[in-house]
């Protein structure tokens, strides 16, 4: 009998295993017969070519259609996977930011009703929130499953199962200010202030402003240094302009698309900035001698090819591949620098266009740039003698480097122009023709010395462009200057509390901007030589920008919560064109 028994339990356990095997047969057989096969499933899918190249907008233009066959090569199977990844992250991060707006308004209730109890004694905080937690908002647990299912699929695929991995992509830590960037700008900065005294200290025992080597060295030697300043300051003008960012609230980070976590706080900046003082100004100490030796009348070449060496470290530093000194900020930087360079071939966004401002304001320093080529190429640096604005290329290179910024702009506004059929941007497109033209008409006038027609031109080019400008400042960058706000001239929406800020902002605007007014009117000062001069006006026009540069994108940051102009979005590699399944 126990025989027969064990007999009917394996029979049992057999057919057991036989049906539930049955099961999942008719199961997984059902499953395959709901979705398509493979090849049928591949025949749907199309790629979308959402990345803007000057090659995709020819085509564009000549109205040549994309190809959206798979190439399941390597590559393009490493650019899904990050497209997909990147969708799974801000995916994650919207709906983190669901919860916590799900969190604060349930919050707010709380202490709304809180208050209102305390004043009306009617004890009605229990009964409302229990409406309020019985809500969707405050009882749905949709957005917790959805951030679990992400997590886990993020796992799964992107992070080969290791959780911890996951979390740090999906949830980066805040970056924490370290003692040792606040302890380096410092240092830093102290190194320039001592050097600048040192440098004046130098200037006045020996007398080198009086000696026979002044004037070869204000035309070659200043304008090759003077570089380096304005780089400096316009560095620290935009460390300025993210410490007020950050002090009003104004979301920079976002509006510019800073990959997250990356962003350069103002004591960053300020690093870079004194770091690129402190070595410029240690090679005007090598190289201050403005004497050369008496028998060959030759200066010392190495100290002489100490500014070309700076530059070129700098470019190095930038373009160095490497995971160092601020990689991600400085690819951004170039990428943007390119998209200025490539104009209008690629898509315009805030970034492209907020740099090609930047340049407008920087034209002494592609001018200077201009001059290491040809100063250092064809001039004669050993002796400190420089034939340059007697070259017919040289000068004719001066007008094309100087309109090169203005140029990339009014290309980004017509490309903004045919895309979104926007008026406004025809009108600034001809702010910068304006001032196109303008730039052309002075410089043809400090060639052209003493002639009386290049100067009228030049002048009334020049005031037409500037009020031009002046206007489109406050009106259209600032959204200032509307009659009818409840803050009279102003904006209904202010970030700044003193209104008297804004109005300060505006006079310093109009005064910097007509700063050009020297360079045709010719003031001669005793005590100052001319490229002195010429590079007071340039930093004048650096710090109207810098000043420009908080109330455009404060303008710019209560236009997006009011209009929606930026916004995060990742476009998916591909899509699944489902047609067919619904005619079925």
């Amino acid at each position: 009998m126990e025989v027969d028994e064990d007999e009917e339990e394996e029979e049992e356990n057999e057919t057991s295993v036989v049906s539930s095997g049955a099961v999942n047969d008719v199961t997984t057989s059902r499953m395959r017969a709901a979705r398509p096969a493979p090849l049928e499933v591949l025949d749907r899918v199309k790629i979308n070519n959402t990345k803007e190249t000057p090659r995709s907008t020819i085509k564009g233009v000549l109205k040549v259609p994309n190809h959206t066959e798979l190439k399941f090569s390597r590559e393009n199977l490493m650019k899904v996977e990050e497209s997909l990844k990147r969708a799974f992250i801000e995916f994650y991060h919207k709906l983190r930011l669901l919860k916590s707006y799900s969190f604060l308004n349930v919050l707010a209730f709380s202490k709304i009703l809180k208050k209102y109890d305390k004043i009306t004694s009617r004890g009605a905080t229990r009964t409302y929130m229990k409406v309020v937690d019985s809500s969707t908002l405050g009882s749905s647990d949709e957005v917790m499953r959805l951030m679990e299912r992400v997590e886990a699929t993020f796992i799964k695929h992107f992070a080969n199962a290791n959780r911890a991995k996951a979390m740090n992509i999906l949830r980066p830590t805040a970056k924490r200010e370290r003692h040792r960037t606040t302890f380096s700008t410092g240092f830093t900065a102290g190194c320039v202030f001592s050097l600048i005294v040192a440098l004046v200290a130098i200037i006045r025992t020996r007398n080198l402003l009086e000696k026979e080597g002044q004037k070869e060295y204000m035309n070659t030697m200043f304008p090759l240094y003077s570089l380096f300043g304005f780089i400096v300051l316009h560095i620290i003008m935009y460390a300025g302009n993210i410490y007020y960012w950050r002090r009003y609230r104004v979301n920079y980070s976002f509006i510019f698309g800073f990959k997250q976590g990356t962003e350069l706080g103002y004591r960053q900046v300020l690093l870079v900035g004194f770091s690129i003082g402190v070595f410029a100004l240690l090679c005007v100490l090598a190289n201050l001698d403005m004497e050369a030796d008496p028998k060959t009348k030759d200066y010392k070449a190495k100290t002489e090819l100490l500014p070309l060496i700076l530059l070129v470290a700098m470019f190095m530093i930038l373009i160095l591949p490497f995971n160092y000194f601020y990689r991600s900020s400085r690819y951004f930087f170039l990428t943007c620098l390119f998209h200025c360079l490539a104009a209008p071939l690629y898509k315009v966004t805030l970034p492209d266009f907020f740099l090609g401002d930047q340049l407008t304001s920087q034209v002494q320093a592609l001018r200077s740039i201009e001059f290491y080529i040809c100063y250092y190429g064809w001039g004669d640096f050993a002796k400190r003698k420089s034939t340059c604005k007697e070259s017919d290329v040289y000068n004719t290179f001066f007008f094309i480097v100087a309109v090169i910024p203005y140029v990339s702009r009014l290309l980004q506004c017509l490309r903004r122009l045919v895309e979104e059929k926007n008026p406004e941007q025809g009108y600034n497109g001809l702010k910068y023709f304006l001032t196109i033209v303008a730039v052309c008409l002075r410089t043809a006038y400090s060639i052209q010395k003493g002639q009386v027609a290049w100067r009228v031109l030049a002048a009334v080019s020049s005031f037409i462009a500037a009020i031009f400008c002046t206007w489109w400042d406050f009106v259209h960058d600032w959204g200032l200057l509307n009659r009818k706000s409840k803050n009279r001239w102003l904006r209904d929406k202010l970030l700044v509390p003193q209104k008297k800020v804004y109005f300060i902002a505006m006079v310093l605007n109009v005064l910097l901007r007509f700063a050009w007014i020297q360079t045709v009117l010719d003031f001669h000062f005793s005590f100052m030589h001319r490229q002195t001069m010429v590079s007071i006006v340039a930093s004048l026009e650096i710090i109207r920008r810098g000043i420009w540069n908080f109330f455009r994108l404060e303008n710019e940051h209560l236009n997006n919560v009011g209009k929606y102009r930026a916004f995060k979005s990742v476009p998916l590699p591909f899509n699944y064109d489902e047609d067919d399944d619904k005619d079925d």
